[in-house]
């Protein structure tokens, strides 16, 4: 599956945390983040991470046009909700794609827990389903 993770500057740490804690199972998957958090993920844990631009740069929106296309399958994006964000209307429209598409979203760490526990369960396979229904729409089947 393919994994966003993204967190503002004060929640990087529990980023880094929780992606140290949980290691052991996102190394299954392939993982996309906004440039400093994907960062300083790679340099915790050693996790393969693509990079994108850092989220005032436009990492929100690159992973924003994954999320339209349903190439991601899960957003973990810790958000501080308590500081203003200069970029906050591409956070907005971030969650908002995450909503139209259906794609599951973690704002916090509790939520994130509930989702990477669910990934470990195997109870997101129905994403597989998503990808199959897109490939035969296309034509790619």
């Amino acid at each position: 599956m393919n994994i966003a993770l993204i967190a503002h500057d004060r929640k990087k740490k529990d980023m880094v945390q929780f992606t140290t804690a949980y290691q052991h199972i996102l190394k299954n998957h392939s993982l996309f983040a906004t440039g400093t958090t994907g960062l300083k993920i790679h340099e915790a844990t050693g996790l393969d991470i693509h990079r994108f631009q850092s989220g005032p740069l436009g990492g929100d929106q690159q992973i924003g046009a994954m999320v339209a296309k349903n190439d991601m399958d899960v957003v973990l994006f810790f958000r501080d909700p308590l500081t203003s964000q200069p970029h906050e209307p591409d956070i907005i429209a971030l969650i908002r794609l995450c909503d139209v598409y259906q794609i599951p979203l973690a704002t916090n760490m509790a939520a994130g827990e509930i989702i990477i526990r669910a990934l470990e369960k195997g109870e997101l396979q129905w994403r597989e389903i998503v990808h199959q229904k897109r490939k035969k729409e296309s034509g790619l089947e």
